[in-house]
C-alpha cells in the first residue's frame, strides 16, 4: 500500500473511531447527571424514558440503515448520522421540560441507530481482507476502551462543575470532529454497479413495530404495567413478526434477505450475539447492585470493582486480534470466550461479604476478557459469511440481536432478582433500592437480613446466566467451521 493510501486509510479509521466515541461517550455520561436533570427539569416520572426514547428509536433504525447503507453506500448515511446526531445532542442541552429532553434523545436515538448501523460495516468496506481488518481494528477496540474508561468521569465532572446541559454539549467538538474526518477521508464505496434498490417500507414497517413493542414490552413488564398493555404489545411483536417471515421472501428487495436468513453460520452467529449480550448487560447492570447493596459498599469502591470488566474488554479484544490469525479452527476463539465469561458468571454466584477485593477484581477481569474475545469475532465472523452486497444488513442485524439481549436480560434478571428479593425480606425493605441509599432508619438486624437477600437474589439470577452459557458453550459443537477469508462467489 502506498504511503499516501496508508495516510487516508488511517484518518478514515480516525473519523470511524471519533464516531464511535461519539456514541459511546454518550452512553456513558448521561447517567451520572440524570438525577441533576430531574432535579432542574421536574419530571420524575419521565425518568425512564430519558434512556427508552433513546433505545426505542435506535433499535429501530438500525436494521433499516443497515440496507440502506448497502444499496447507496454507507458514507453519505455516516456523515447524516453525525449530524443528526450532534444537532440532537444540542437540542438535549437546550431542553426546557422533560417533555422536550424525551423527544429531544428520540431523536438522538435515530441518529445513534444510523451511526451503529453503517459505522462497523465500513471496516470490511476499507479492510476486505480479514487478517488487516483485525489489525486495524484494535483503534476501534482503543477508541471503546477509552470513552467507557472516561465516560463516567466525565460526566460528573460536567455537571458538577459546569452543569449538566454540558454532559450533552460535549459531543458537539467531537461531533465536528468526525464529521470533518469522514467527509475528508472515508472514500465512497457500493458494491454494485446496478442501480439501487427501493426500500422494503412495508418491512420496516414491521420491523420497526416488531421491535418497537418489543422494547415497550420489555421496559414496562418491570415497571408492573397493566395487563392488558402487555398483552397488546406482545401481540403486536408477535403478529409483526409472523407478517414479516411473510412478506420479505415474497418482495422483490427484502429489507431482510432471504438467503441471509437461511444461512446456518449466520443464524446460529445472530442467536449468539443475542446470548451474549443478555449475558454482558446481567452483568453489567446488577453486579454493582449486588456490591453496594449485598455487601454494603460506596458507589466508589462498587466502581473500582467493576472497572476491570471495562478494561479488560479492550484487552481481550487487543489479544484476540493477535491470535485468531494464526488459528487454523478460530471457532476454538468462541470457546475460550465463553468459557472466560461463563467462569466469571460463576464466580460471581459464590462471591460475598467475605470475599476479597482483588478476587472480586480478578473475576471482573476474567469476564471482560471472555467479552473481549466473544464480540470481535462475532462481527468479523459475520462479515466473512455474508455476502458482499449484505454486509451492511448482516451487520447491523448482529448488532440488533445484541441489542435485544441486552434488553431482555436487564429486564428478565431485573424482575427475577426484585421477586426473590421481595419474597425473603420484610415490608420496610422491598426496594433493593433501599440498601443503597444513605441514611434509612432501620434497624440494623433488618438491614443484615436484607443484605443476605439481595446477596441471595443475585446469585439466582446469576445461576440463569450460567445456565444460559452452558447451552452457548454446548450450541457451538453445531456451530459450522468458521473462515476469516470469503468464499469465492461472495468476494
Amino acid at each position: 500500500m502506498a504511503e499516501r493510501d496508508f495516510r487516508q486509510t488511517l484518518l478514515a479509521m480516525l473519523g470511524l473511531c471519533f464516531v464511535l466515541m461519539l456514541v459511546a461517550l454518550d452512553q456513558t455520561v448521561i447517567g451520572t447527571a440524570l438525577p441533576n436533570v430531574v432535579s432542574e427539569l421536574k419530571g420524575f416520572e419521565l425518568y425512564a424514558w430519558v434512556g427508552t426514547a433513546y433505545l426505542l428509536t435506535s433499535v429501530i433504525t438500525v436494521p433499516i440503515f443497515g440496507k440502506l447503507g448497502d444499496e447507496h453506500g454507507r458514507k453519505p448515511f455516516v456523515l447524516s448520522g453525525i449530524l443528526l446526531f450532534t444537532l440532537a445532542s444540542m437540542s438535549c442541552g437546550w431542553a426546557q421540560n422533560m417533555i422536550e429532553l424525551v423527544a429531544a434523545r428520540a431523536l438522538q436515538g435515530v441518529g445513534g441507530g444510523i451511526l451503529v448501523a453503517t459505522t462497523f460495516a465500513c471496516i470490511p468496506d476499507l479492510f476486505p481482507d480479514a487478517h488487516a481488518r483485525l489489525k486495524w481494528q484494535v483503534l476501534f477496540s482503543t477508541s471503546f476502551g477509552i470513552a467507557n474508561a472516561i465516560g463516567p468521569t466525565l460526566g460528573g465532572y460536567l455537571t458538577q462543575y459546569l452543569g449538566w446541559r454540558w454532559v450533552f454539549f460535549v459531543n458537539l467538538p467531537v461531533g465536528c470532529l468526525s464529521w470533518l474526518f469522514v467527509y475528508r477521508y472515508l472514500p465512497t464505496i457500493r458494491h454494485s454497479d446496478a442501480p439501487p434498490s427501493p426500500l422494503d417500507w412495508v418491512g420496516a414497517l414491521l420491523i420497526g413495530c416488531c421491535l418497537g413493542s418489543l422494547q415497550l414490552l420489555v421496559e414496562w413488564w418491570p415497571l408492573h404495567k397493566p395487563l392488558s398493555w402487555l398483552l397488546a404489545l406482545g401481540a403486536a411483536c408477535l403478529f409483526s413478526a409472523l407478517a414479516l417471515s411473510w412478506w420479505e421472501p415474497r418482495t422483490s428487495s427484502p429489507i431482510l434477505p432471504t438467503s441471509m436468513l437461511k444461512d446456518p453460520k449466520l443464524r446460529r452467529l445472530f442467536a449468539l450475539s443475542l446470548a451474549m449480550g443478555f449475558g454482558m448487560f446481567s452483568i453489567m447492570y446488577y453486579a454493582p447492585l449486588l456490591y453496594q447493596g449485598g455487601l454494603g459498599l460506596s458507589p466508589k469502591d462498587a466502581g473500582l470493582l467493576i472497572t476491570p470488566f471495562a478494561v479488560s474488554i479492550t484487552v481481550g479484544s487487543i489479544a484476540n486480534g493477535r491470535i485468531v490469525t494464526r488459528l487454523k479452527h478460530p471457532n476454538g476463539m468462541l470457546y475460550a470466550g465463553v468459557a472466560l465469561f461463563g467462569g466469571a458468571v460463576f464466580a460471581l454466584t459464590q462471591q460475598d461479604a467475605r470475599t476479597a477485593h482483588p478476587v472480586i477484581m480478578a473475576t471482573m477481569a476474567l469476564g471482560g476478557i471472555g467479552i473481549g474475545l466473544m464480540l470481535p469475532n462475532l462481527t468479523l465472523f459475520t462479515q466473512a459469511s455474508a455476502e458482499r452486497a449484505q454486509l451492511g444488513i448482516a451487520t447491523a442485524t448482529l448488532q440488533s440481536m445484541r441489542m435485544i439481549g441486552s434488553m431482555l436480560g436487564t429486564a428478565i434478571t431485573g424482575v427475577l432478582i426484585t421477586h426473590r428479593y421481595a419474597a425473603m425480606v420484610s415490608p420496610p425493605l422491598q426496594d433493593p433500592q433501599m440498601l443503597v441509599k444513605p441514611g434509612q432508619q432501620v434497624a440494623a438486624d433488618l438491614i443484615d437480613a436484607a443484605r443476605h437477600g439481595l446477596i441471595d437474589a443475585v446469585h439466582a439470577s446469576q445461576w440463569m446466566v450460567v445456565g444460559l452459557m452452558v447451552l452457548v458453550g454446548v450450541s457451538l459443537w453445531w456451530l459450522p467451521p468458521l473462515s476469516l477469508h470469503r468464499s469465492s462467489d461472495q468476494a
